[in-house]
């Protein structure tokens, strides 16, 4: 499909050096990737994410996370201004909540897909203005890197090798070439990294 509107498919996540998003101990635990998530580093990573995206699209479980958190954020004058703006801009933004199992969506501005990721960011991609932000979704960035569907990668390496856990590359995905268009290392070792899709 021919893109006219301009719009970018983008994903940001963190990952362990050995390319793990979780732990061996399930999809909560998150301990090797929360230690690092309120360096000067992640929250400049938070603050680029969002700049240009004007969509979030998230899967259940992260929607039921974040925007149960986040708003919190939004309203708190003391948090960091980084997070804030964060927390600001996905409450306002348009958000696309994977589901199989929510009718509707409790949350302003947002609505509940059931239907292949591929076909509903084709949908987005057709309308409107801005990116389209996956933000740390993993079954929705596999399904669009699957499509190869994804234009920008964001990426927190944390350093750290967990030996187990639920990984983002998983062995089949097409053969893409990226290109690195932002780099920057934090105090505890931590990267981040901002790919584009070479086309």
């Amino acid at each position: 499909m021919t893109n006219h509107t301009g719009r970018r498919v983008t994903a940001n996540i963190s990952l362990t050096l050995d390319g793990h998003y979780s732990g061996p101990g399930g999809p909560g635990d998150m301990g090797a990737i929360v230690s690092y998530a309120t360096t000067d580093v992640a929250r400049a990573h938070l603050a680029r994410i969002h700049e240009t995206a004007t969509t979030a699209v998230l899967g259940r479980l992260n929607a039921e996370g974040f925007l149960g958190f986040w708003p919190t954020v939004a309203a708190d004058e003391n948090a960091d201004p980084r997070d804030r703006a964060y927390a600001k801009w996905l409450t306002d933004a348009e958000k696309v909540v994977f589901s199989t199992t929510l009718a509707e969506a409790p949350w302003d501005r947002a609505r509940v897909v059931n239907a292949p990721a591929a076909e509903v960011v084709a949908g987005l991609k057709a309308n409107g203005d801005g990116d389209i932000l996956v933000n740390s979704s993993a079954s929705v960035i596999k399904a669009l890197l699957a499509d190869d569907l994804i234009d920008r990668l964001y990426l927190m390496i944390c350093p750290e090798i967990t030996g187990g856990g639920q990984r983002l590359f998983a062995d089949g995905l097409p053969a893409s070439k990226w290109g690195l268009a932002y780099q920057e290392a934090g105090e505890l070792g931590e990267m981040a990294l901002v790919y584009d899709r070479v086309r």
